[in-house]
């Protein structure tokens, strides 16, 4: 069972009418957006410059390689829901986080999925070592 607890970090975010579709529930590519504002909020809490201006100085960025997104219930208009956020693998060029998204107080989790990223050289589309200071971070936790 997903606990909130087994995150270092989480987002809050609202549902807004724009986000929900017909069936009045989140629409599900919301939910990958979701992940992304988590991602770089939990980046900006560890103090890792993710800015444009460093990926310019640098020429590197990271490319998303892999999303998967698990529903378990559905999100409905104007639910405070918690996106809990925590780098599961860290390789040698690649972070695959682990995110869980949580309605209101309850304890399970309606929405969980992976997002792997892969740091690259933005001319060559090659990969490349992760910065040091980076995986420092998430090795840290």
């Amino acid at each position: 069972m997903t606990k909130r607890s087994d995150y270092p970090f989480s987002y809050t975010l609202r549902v807004r009418y724009s986000e929900i579709d017909a069936q009045s529930v989140v629409y599900n590519s919301h939910f990958v957006t979701y992940f992304d504002i988590t991602i770089t909020e939990y980046l900006r809490h560890l103090n890792y410059d993710y800015s444009i201006e460093a990926m310019r100085k640098t020429g590197k960025d990271f490319h998303t390689v892999k999303v998967v997104v698990d529903y378990a219930a559905p999100g409905f208009y104007d639910d405070q829901i918690h996106v809990h956020i925590r780098a599961g693998r860290v390789g040698r060029s690649s972070i695959q986080w682990q995110l869980a998204i949580f309605r209101n107080d309850e304890d399970e989790p309606i929405t969980t999925g992976e997002v792997v990223w892969v740091y690259a050289d933005m001319a060559a589309h090659k990969s490349e070592p992760l910065p040091e200071i980076l995986r420092e971070m998430l090795l840290e936790g």
